[in-house]
């Protein structure tokens, strides 16, 4: 039994994966470890430092600090070292047990399971959507029509899913085009390394009523240039950008089925053919096997004018058939390997039949009446690539625009609050105070102004102008190739079957058949010699085998005819 490499490639075990996880967990220890220890730093050292206090009014009128008293209690004999150790010890078990504690470990930990298991889930997740995305190899039926095959190749082909995964990437493109930027946080804490941290300046500052802290914080908020890019029209310059390059992505998609699906229908009437071909080789292989024993009884019998000349030539006749057989089971084996490879058969191609009458003359209905310039208005009505090519010229005059309105710089607005300490006069004084600020920033484009891009984009719209009106030309191509094919299959078809208009000649057919019957019998008889009966047969063989080729080309043309005019005619 055949594997599909692609599904035994994609599914597979991999040790790379699972060493990727590996070092993920790895990190994430890392960087927990790493954050800990800072949190523990900053906690220490805010501890240390001392933080805000809250103070009241005295009956004097003056401010009482609560930590006053407290302060005076590391005054006296005591040195600083010795206070800020106290200090340690006593607010130590506080933020220990708020780091160490069991709820604390249990978050932490926690944490670094979830995400590790997000990670393993989204290596499964990829392979899982892999599974989905390649589809299994096409099991033919015995019997393949052409509707089926058409069927199978329209949602197992795998040309006709990489188009439709391009529309979804051009989706995903429309997607990011009309995001609006997310707002930015900064948060920051800072230290004044040169701040006096001392006893005295400690108590100088709650002498003065004030908090003089070493630590300065600050929050900001910024929009990320989000208000400007939709008021000055960007994001709605990009959206039009991206909605027609999907809409280009869509009638790609749409071409790449109409061109494909022509593929299908020439390699389905090329299987037909070689069947019909390869039972014609056999009848006459078979036919031949019995006259040349017939041949050699009669010159065994000793039948007049039955040489051994004769034998010969039937010997040559019959080596000849079975050449051409083994030449048309050849082909036909190639037809099927080729049919069997568009509609997606990724393993091994079995003997499926077909319908032959795919392959029976007809005029189809839509084109009775149909004309060349009329195919032609349809098809510059219809032909997905023609409107493609219309989208990406309306996708580059966006994009021009697009660039020009970027030359008007992006202004981000913000907003911060920033505070380090509070209160009156002191030996230090507060680091910062309590300050609400309002910002606008914008690059100056004083060294460049995006000139190279609005080359590109002039280049890119004149480039797909251009490829406009090679795409016209090319309609103008197919549709007229097209047609003349038609026109003139079905006058090779018509004279096979039916012969000239006027009715004076019969069909070719026919009339080689009638030769041949005729040339056989008075060979039998003695009236013609075994050279007029040879050519006679040959004559008919190649009759046959071009009457074959010509169904196969006009049915062709027909199938060529929809796909120059994307519509649908064979009907």
């Amino acid at each position: 039994m055949l594997t599909d490499p692609i599904i035994a490639g994609a599914h597979g075990p991999s040790f790379g994966r699972f060493k990727s996880y590996f070092s993920f967990l790895i990190i994430a220890l890392l960087a927990d470890y790493v954050a800990f220890v800072i949190f523990i730093f900053v906690i220490h050292a805010i501890h240390l430092g001392g933080g805000p206090s809250v103070s009241t009014r005295g009956q004097s009128g003056g401010r009482l600090s609560h930590l006053r008293g407290r302060a005076r209690l590391d005054q006296g004999p005591r040195d600083e070292g010795s206070a800020a150790l106290r200090r340690s010890v006593q607010t130590a078990p506080a933020w220990y047990g708020r780091c160490f504690g069991a709820a604390a470990m249990f978050v932490r930990w926690g944490s670094i399971a979830l995400l590790t298991a997000a990670t393993w889930n989204l290596g499964f997740e990829r392979s899982a959507r892999a599974q989905q995305v390649v589809p299994p190899s096409t099991d033919l039926p015995q019997t393949l029509t052409l509707d089926e095959a058409l069927r199978i190749f329209r949602t197992r082909g795998l040309e006709i899913l990489i188009a439709e995964a391009n529309v979804r990437n051009a989706e995903g493109s429309t997607n990011i085009a009309g995001a609006v930027p997310n707002p930015v946080v900064t948060a920051s804490v800072g230290n004044a390394i040169t701040y006096s941290n001392t006893s005295f300046s400690s108590s100088s500052c709650l002498a003065s009523g004030a908090s003089c802290s070493p630590w300065t914080n600050s929050i900001s908020l910024t929009d990320s240039a989000a208000l400007e890019d939709t008021i000055s029209g960007k994001r709605d310059l990009r959206q039009r950008v991206a909605r027609n390059a999907l809409a280009a992505a869509k009638l790609a998609r749409v071409d790449a089925e109409r061109t494909l699906a022509f593929q299908v229908e020439s390699a389905y009437l090329q299987v037909a053919q070689a069947v019909l071909g390869f039972k014609f080789a056999k009848d006459v292989a078979d036919s031949n096997v019995t006259l040349l024993e017939k041949v050699r009884v009669w010159l065994a019998q000793g039948k007049s004018g039955i040489t051994d000349a004769d034998v010969a030539r039937m010997e040559t006749q019959k080596s000849e058939s079975d050449q051409a057989l083994d030449t048309a089971l050849q082909t036909l084996r190639q037809a099927r390997v080729t049919l069997a490879f568009l509609v997606g058969v990724r393993g091994e191609v079995p003997d499926f039949d077909v319908d032959t009458h795919v392959l029976d003359y007809r005029l189809p209905s839509a084109l009775q009446n149909a004309t060349e310039v009329g195919l032609l208005r349809t098809a510059f009505s219809r032909r997905p690539d023609l409107l493609a090519a219309g989208y990406n010229v309306y996708s580059a005059e966006a994009a021009l625009s697009l660039v020009k309105r970027q030359k008007f710089p992006d202004i981000t607005a913000g907003v911060a609050f920033g505070f380090g300490g509070f209160g009156g006069i002191s030996t230090n004084g507060p680091v910062g105070p309590q300050i609400l600020s309002f910002s606008l920033s914008a690059p100056i484009p004083v060294f460049y102004a995006l000139q190279g891009e609005q080359k590109q984009a002039e280049a890119t719209l004149d480039t797909n102008s251009l490829q406009q009106a090679v795409a016209t030309k090319q309609v103008v191509s197919d549709v007229d190739t097209a047609y003349a094919g038609f026109v003139a299959s079905r006058s090779l078809v018509i004279r096979m079957e039916k012969g000239e208009d006027d009715g004076k000649v019969r069909p070719i057919l026919q009339s080689a058949k009638v030769a041949l019957d005729i040339t056989r019998l008075q060979w039998e008889r003695g009236a013609a010699s075994l050279t007029d009966f040879l050519i006679a047969l040959q004559t008919y063989i190649a009759a046959k085998v071009e009457y074959y080729g010509d169904l196969t080309n006009y049915w062709n043309a027909v199938y060529q005819l929809e796909e120059a005019v994307a519509t649908e005619l064979h009907q």
